[in-house]
Formats: C-alpha cells, structure tokens, sequence
C-alpha cells in the first residue's frame, strides 16, 4: 500500500492516511468532494488531444510521501544529469567533438526532428542552452528510480505541480505543514531569479510565449504567467526590430528581454525554422543569434530528448563527466548499429520496440512503441522487414515495471502505477535547482510517455518529506520590505482587445435577455393570440431577429418557442447560450488577469431551457442575469482601476450605448404607444424611477430625456458617452505634442453633440446618426489599440519604446 516506500517511510505514510480519513471520513468521499470544489475554485483544467473543450483537473486527493533521504540521490542524479544534457547539446551546436571522435553517431544527431542546423555556433546570452529540465522518472518494484525520458522542449507538468499542492493544501488544513513537507515557492523564486540574472536590464520583462487558448495546456501556461509575474503573450503579440524582440501594447512596443517558450522550435519563427507555423514570430531568429534576447529554453535543445540519445548517455556520462549515471536510463538499444540490431531482433518478444526519432515509423502498433509480445506473427515479419530497410528508425527498449502508490478508486484506496515529472531550474548563479515536489501521473493505461495526460488517468501532489519543520516561504523569498510601487502592469495590445470584446458580449447577453424576459413578462398567456397580434410584441421580436438571437421566423410562430431559442439556441450567435459561450471563451484568453471567483461563474452550467414551460424559461432569464450581474460586479468592485480595467468598462458602455440607441429607435419613435414606451423603459432598467419622478404614465418626450439625455442615469446614452470619452482620456496616447488622438476626439465631440439636447429637441432621426458614430467610435478604438501596424507603431510617439 506504501509504493515500495522507502525504510522509515511507512510511518509517515500511515499516519497521513489517518488525518485523510479524519478530513474526508472513513470512506474518503468528503475528502474528494473537497478536493474537487478546490480544482473547480481554481480553474485548474486541461484539454485532450482534439477535443475543444476543456475537462476538469483529475486530481487524486491522496498525496504521494517520498522521504528527505530518497529525494536527497534523486536531486543528485537529476543534476548530474542536467549537467551532462548542457554539455552534450554545447558540443552538438558547437566544436561537435563528440561527433568527430565517434563517441556519438552524427546519424543520431541529424536525424532527430528536433535538430536545427542553423542553431550551430548561434551561443545563448550567458552560455547556458537549458534553463529549465525536466526528466520523467520510474521506480521499479525494487525501489530503484530510473530515467524514462528528457524534457527539454516544453515544461509541461510544473504549472500543474503547483496547483496540484494549492488545490491540496486549501483542502486539507495544516496536513502539509504538520508531515514537514519542503515548499515549493523558492523554487519558482530561483526560476524567475535565474532567468532575470542573463538579462541586460537590471529590472527585465519577461514574457511567457503559449500557442495558445487551444493548447493543451494553455491553463496551467495561464496560471504560472500570473503566479510568476510573466507576461502571457503570443506570438501575435510580439514583434522583432533591430534584433529587438518587443510586445505590442497600448502604449506602444515594449521590450521583451527573456521569453519562457512553450512551444516548439519549428513554430518560433516561420522565417528561420517552419514556414507552416502561424503562431510564431518573424525575426526571432535574429534576436536570439545577435544576443539580444534570453530564451528558455534555447532553440534546438530538443534533440536531447530523442530514444536514439538515450542509448548513448550512459557512455557520454563516462565520456564527458569521467563518471557513470546515478540515475540509469532505461536500457535502450539503437538499432542503427548492427551488434544492437541483431540484440533487438533476438530479443523482440522481451522489448518495447520504438520510434527512435519523434516521427511514426512502419510495423508499431501506436504511440510510436509497441511491445514485442503485443505482436502477431504476421506483424513482427512486417516489423522486423521496416527495421531492416531503416534500421535507424529504431530502438529497442527495455520492458518497464513501475511500482504504485496509493489512490482513490470508488471511493476506497488503490495501488496505481504512477511516474513522476521532476524539474529543475538553473538559479540566479546558473546552478540547478530541483522543486521539491514533482508532477505526478497515475497512469490508467497509454504510453508511459504520454506529454501530459491519457484517458482516465490522474494527477497527484508529490510531498517532500523533512525530517524537521519546513520554514514559511512565499515567492517573494527573503525579501521582506521590497520597494513600493503604484503603477500598474503594461497591457499587451491583445489582452486589451479581450478584455473590451468581455465587456461587449456580457452587456450583449444581458441585453439579449432582458429582451426576453419582456416577452415573456408581457404576456399572461405566451402562445395566446392578442399576444402575437400586438405591436409592440412585434418590435421585441424584430429586435432578437437584428441581434441574431432568433431566424427570420414565420409570425405565427409560439413566443415560448421563439424565447427558448434566443435563451438556449446552440446556432444563433446571438442567442444567450452563444454569447456566454463568447464570454467564457474570450475569458479563457485572460486567464493570468482573471480572478478565481469569474471562473467559477462563467464554469456554471447554462441553465435548462424548457420550451413549453414559461416559468421555466423566466427562471433562466433571472439565473442568467444574477450571473451576469455578478461577473460585472466583480469588475465593477474587483478590479485595480487600471488599462485593463478601462477596456473591459469601455467595452461595456460602448454596447450599452449602442444598444440603447437601437432600442430608443424601435419604442421611442414619434408613433410610440404607452406599451412601446413601458417597454423601454424595463429594457433600460428606468421603470422605479420613472414612476418616481413622473406620476402619469409614461410620455414620449420624458421617457426620451431618461433614457437618452439624463447625465445622472447610469442606463442613459449620454452617461455612456461621457464614460467613454473619460476611459479614452485617460488611456496612454502615442503622440508626444499632447495632442488627442483621433479616438478621443470622436468621443469628445459625440459628447458636446449630447449637451445641449432635451427630449423635447432631440429628434429620432439623430439617433440614428448617433448609432452609425458609436460604431465607427468601435473601429477607431479597434485600429488605434488592437490592430496596431507598423506604421503605426512608428508614428508620433515611437520614443515610447522602452
């Protein structure tokens, strides 16, 4: 039950099991309950390979206990074994003398995917190619640890390390604190320290380069960006000149001195590595070969991780370190030498037989390994013909027995195979640091080598054990009194973007299901004739039709009906469910500027719709709008009155304001009836104070003067546009002679055009123009903040370059 636990582990081990049992009770159901309200509270989440989206966090509420002493040969030979990695990838895009003394086969070298012959004599800033490592671990049966693979590429796993104890620890009390179990954040601290130390710049900028929202995962990228202080940038984000790698923000390029890749070599820069790649960026290539840019890791350390290297490591370690491996490989055969062929061959049915390079090859079965026994007799003729004609192509592999750790499974413990990912990062000095902890994976089935994880499998947190009480520590490390600051992050231009269309698309649902409710409000009988006859019935349902929330349907169509599909719909973008659906979708971009509470609004289900049922629909507009009301409200309450702040707002009162344009000319037209008129009043949420103010019913030119004109009306058009012209006002601007830019003189004159109006002088056909200068307000924000060219990004200003 102990996972072959090491002597002196079981106690520990034992007594953890009992304070579980205490916490989640005898059958650990309350234990996983809390662990999965920790894992949804979070956001933590991932997606699989091909699927859109995301599934929840499978993470194990039972921790994995390794000892101090375990741990102590594990950092050891991870180290040694980083040491060796640097050195070899050194020599291959160097003197490459390893190669020429034949104690590494060039075939070995040039036939991995991953190795770019334009990064010979290309040296990083500071000499190092890996900043950051990591190597998958088994242990056999017998207790003793080996290396299953190197990760050199992408570091998937940490992210979710972290959150994995977060998670844990949030439901578990002081449990962690009380076994002694080392803390991760000095880590992350010698990390961010680590990568800083290369750059030039005393206070750099780091970024971390993700593919992507569709990526993998692109939650964990989210999470470490914000955990860290990193920038979350993509490669739209990004743009090299003069050598000089800078992010696009609203107040123009900012530099970028270190970047923490997450994507492969080829994609980087379509100019130097893969033409195909539309997620990299143009010239990144040159930034790095003129030394102008630390990047983790650098390009081309990949062929490092291929199975054809891990037969020669053994002997390399000899060769370059003068000593034998503390961590062995598994023993790996490469087939492109004859005396290892002919093993592999007589050997079939006791190996895994594999892809030796990262690419399919002919006679496997899947995952690019099969083993041998798994064979017919027809497939290993097949397979022994492919290895044959390319005996390159291939190694032959030792068959793995990984030992277990306990997990829950229907609610009792169970022993799970697991493998663990161990990282490592080189500190402010340069030397490797190990995280105390790793990522584990309790592996259901699949390859041992999955990337991150398989169908069915798990995650556990992996504790450190000390013999003696582990001293606080946050990420801030030692520094107790670090300098004060009052300002506010820089915004890359498409995190602005995101953050406006957020606002847009909440105002726009809300709208959309006020719209709604009025139908349905309106109507004592929602499928009764009078109802469908009425004009102003009519002019609501015109309304869904332009907002895309509803077809252009047939009149005689039941209005239970018509709301269900404005609510529910899964084809009409404007319908509710596609504009939250919008919502939580752009908020997937935001991840590192988001707080936990929106995530675990915007995860909440879509309410039921039921077509026939009008209460049931007028329960989900009302759900729907607590919802709303609340993820606006922690903007509205939440958030640092920054840029960032200002988009999202400006994104909201520019709908609004758009909005109230199109609804005062469908209900408040010179023809307006008291239904009309009561209509728009509860679309624009004026009905209290309405009737507060006026003691007759509603009249065409007050209601007009409310809705549109009135400066103390938080629901007005004029209040909208005074607050847009304010945001923009206050945004950086590119000009250096003072001057407004183009977006804030349109503001600024749409809001004189307002002052002087009443409802008595204002006419109809104004609003109309005022609509077309609200959207053309949008384009200009748009072409002035989001879409920035390089024309201008050297106009007026361009001395913001920093």
């Amino acid at each position: 039950m102990y996972a072959n636990a090491a002597p002196g582990m079981s106690g520990p081990w034992m007594a953890m099991l009992e304070r579980l049992a205490e916490i989640g009770g005898a059958d650990f159901d309350g234990l996983s309950d809390k662990v999965a309200r920790q894992v949804t509270d979070l956001g933590m989440a991932f997606r699989m390979a091909g699927e859109q989206e995301e599934r929840a966090w499978p993470l194990s509420p039972v921790p994995m206990l390794i000892g101090a002493q375990e741990w102590a040969g594990i950092e050891r030979g991870l180290i040694q074994r980083a040491d060796l990695l640097e050195k070899v990838i050194d020599d291959i895009y160097g003197s490459q003398s390893l190669i020429a003394t034949g104690k590494l086969p060039a075939t070995v070298v040039t036939g991995s995917t991953h190795f770019w012959q334009n990064m010979v004599g290309v040296t990083p800033p500071g000499g190092h190619h890996l900043h950051f490592y990591a190597a998958d671990l088994g242990r056999g049966p017998n207790g003793e640890w080996r290396v299953l693979s190197d990760r050199t590429r992408t570091p998937v796993g940490v992210g979710y390390a972290l959150e994995n104890r977060l998670a844990l620890s949030r439901a578990t009390g002081d449990l962690l604190s009380w076994m002694n179990t080392r803390r991760l954040a000095p880590f992350f601290s010698d990390l961010r320290r680590g990568l800083a130390s290369h750059c030039t710049r005393a206070e750099p900028r780091i970024g971390l380069l993700t593919p992507g929202r569709y990526n993998q995962s692109y939650a964990e990228q989210g999470h470490l960006a914000r955990y860290l202080g990193f920038l979350l940038v993509e490669g739209d984000d990004l743009v090299v000149s003069d050598n000089q790698l800078y992010v696009r923000t609203i107040e123009g390029l900012k530099r970028i001195d270190a970047l923490w890749r997450w994507m492969d070599t080829r994609f980087l820069d379509p100019l130097a590595f893969d033409s195909r790649s539309g997620i990299g960026v143009a010239d990144l290539y040159e930034a790095c070969a003129a030394g102008q840019l630390v990047l983790s890791n650098w390009p081309g350390v990949g062929v490092i991780e291929s199975r054809a290297m891990a037969a020669f490591l053994p002997a390399l370690a000899q060769s370059v370190l003068g000593d034998d491996l503390i961590l062995p490989n598994i023993a790996t055969w490469w087939c492109g030498q004859p005396s290892e062929r002919q093993i592999v061959e007589e050997a079939l049915e006791s190996m895994v037989i594999a892809a030796a390079f990262d690419r399919d090859v002919p006679g496997l079965l899947g995952a690019r390994s099969t083993p041998g026994s798994a064979l017919d007799a027809d497939q290993k003729v097949a397979l022994l013909a492919a290895l044959r004609l390319r005996p390159m192509d291939y190694v032959g592999q030792e068959v793995v027995k990984l030992s277990t750790t306990p997990a829950l499974a229907d609610g009792k413990l169970a022993p799970h195979p697991f493998t663990l990912r161990v990282f490592l990062a080189r500190d402010a000095d340069g030397a490797w640091k190990v995280m105390p902890g790793a990522f584990a994976r309790l592996a259901a089935h699949g390859d041992i080598r999955a990337v991150l994880m398989g169908d069915g499998d798990k995650s556990a947190d992996v504790c450190i054990i000390d013999t003696a009480p582990v001293p606080a520590e946050t990420l801030l490390g030692s520094v107790s009194n670090p300098p004060i600051r009052r300002i506010a992050g820089m915004l890359p231009s498409k995190a602005a973007d995101n953050l406006f269309w957020l606002g847009r698309y909440l105002e726009r649902s809300e709208a959309t299901v006020r719209v709604v409710r009025a139908i349905l409000g309106s109507s004592i009988e929602v499928d009764s004739g009078p109802a469908l006859t009425s004009q102003t019935m009519i002019r609501l349902i015109d309304l869904l039709i332009a907002w895309g929330a509803i077809p252009r349907v047939q009149r005689d169509w039941p209005l239970a009906a018509l709301c269900a599909t404005a609510l529910g719909d899964r084809e009409q973008l404007g319908s509710a469910r596609m504009l939250m659906g919008n919502v939580g979708g752009i908020g997937k971009g935001l991840r590192e500027r988001l707080a936990v509470d929106f995530w675990r609004l915007v995860r909440k289900p879509f309410p039921k719709v039921e077509t026939a049922v009008t209460e049931s629909l007028l329960e989900a507009c009302s759900e729907l709008l607590d919802r709303i009301s609340s993820l606006t409200g922690l903007a509205s309450e939440n958030m640092g009155r920054t840029d960032g702040w200002r988009f999202h707002d400006l994104g909201r009162r520019l709908e609004r304001a758009i909005n109230t344009c199109r609804t005062a000319r469908q209900f408040a037209d010179d023809g307006a009836s008291v239904d009309d008129l009561t209509i728009l009043l509860e679309l624009c949420d004026c009905q209290i104070t309405y009737r507060t103010r006026y003691m007759a019913g509603p009249s065409r030119l007050p209601v007009r003067d409310m809705v549109l004109l009135e400066t103390q009306n938080p629901r007005s058009l004029v209040y909208q546009v005074d607050l847009l012209a304010d945001h923009l006002r206050r945004l950086p601007t590119l000009r250096s002679d003072g001057m407004p830019e183009a977006q804030v003189i349109q503001a600024n004159a749409l809001l004189v055009s307002l002052a002087p109006l009443t409802g008595e002088t204002l006419a109809m056909a104004d609003v109309g123009k005022l609509e077309t200068r609200l959207l053309a307000l949008s384009d200009a924000i748009g072409q002035r903040y989001f879409l920035q060219s390089r024309k201008a990004e050297k106009a007026a200003g361009a001395g913001l370059l920093a």
